[in-house]
């Protein structure tokens, strides 16, 4: 269906403003699928802090070298649907990952993060990545882990001598109140 040249522009200015907010754009063929799934797919996206959205190639292929994202050709043809990583790329992959489970006729083609071109194997490496959350909580547990060890480590010899003094008084104690 042709569409309007204002349209037209109306879209590549959304599409640029995805493009430029998106840590990862994630392309996803779609082919032989029904408008349910796509549906479910995109409220799981949604969820994750992503929009995924069907996209025309050509206008898509603009955009894209518009803001110098070099893909390979194969990634723009057929159907296509471009799932955009607003907040964490991990947890939309997941997200992505989930949502095509089971579902034969939606198969990753591949992405783009940080300035590179992504294979559809990065892409799931990438979902198989905690989120930034889980991330977040790990380092910080590593980061206080030898800071934790170290207040044990000093607090010791005080707690040894706490110890003794109180072993003491109690052996002291004992004579007295018999």
């Amino acid at each position: 269906m042709a569409i309007s040249k204002e349209r037209k522009e109306e879209v590549l200015t959304q599409y640029n403003d995805w493009v430029k907010r998106s840590q990862a754009v994630l392309l996803v063929e779609y082919t032989g699928t029904n408008m349910k799934s796509l549906d479910a797919l995109r409220a799981k996206i949604r969820e994750s802090g992503g929009e995924f959205h069907v996209v025309k190639n050509t206008l898509a292929r603009r955009v894209f070298a518009d803001n110098n994202m070099e893909l390979p050709q194969d990634y723009l043809v057929k159907s296509t649907a471009v799932a955009f990583a607003f907040s964490d790329p991990a947890s939309t992959a997941k997200a992505l990952k989930d949502g095509t489970k089971g579902n034969d006729f939606v198969k990753v083609k591949g992405g783009f993060m940080s300035g590179k071109a992504l294979s559809a194997a990065q892409v799931n490496a990438l979902s198989d990545m905690p989120p930034l959350p889980v991330v977040r909580a790990q380092l910080l547990g590593v980061l206080q882990a030898p800071a934790g060890k170290l207040v044990r480590t000093i607090a010791e010899p005080a707690r040894g001598l706490a110890a003794v003094v109180k072993a003491f008084t109690e052996k002291g104690a004992s004579p007295a109140a018999a």
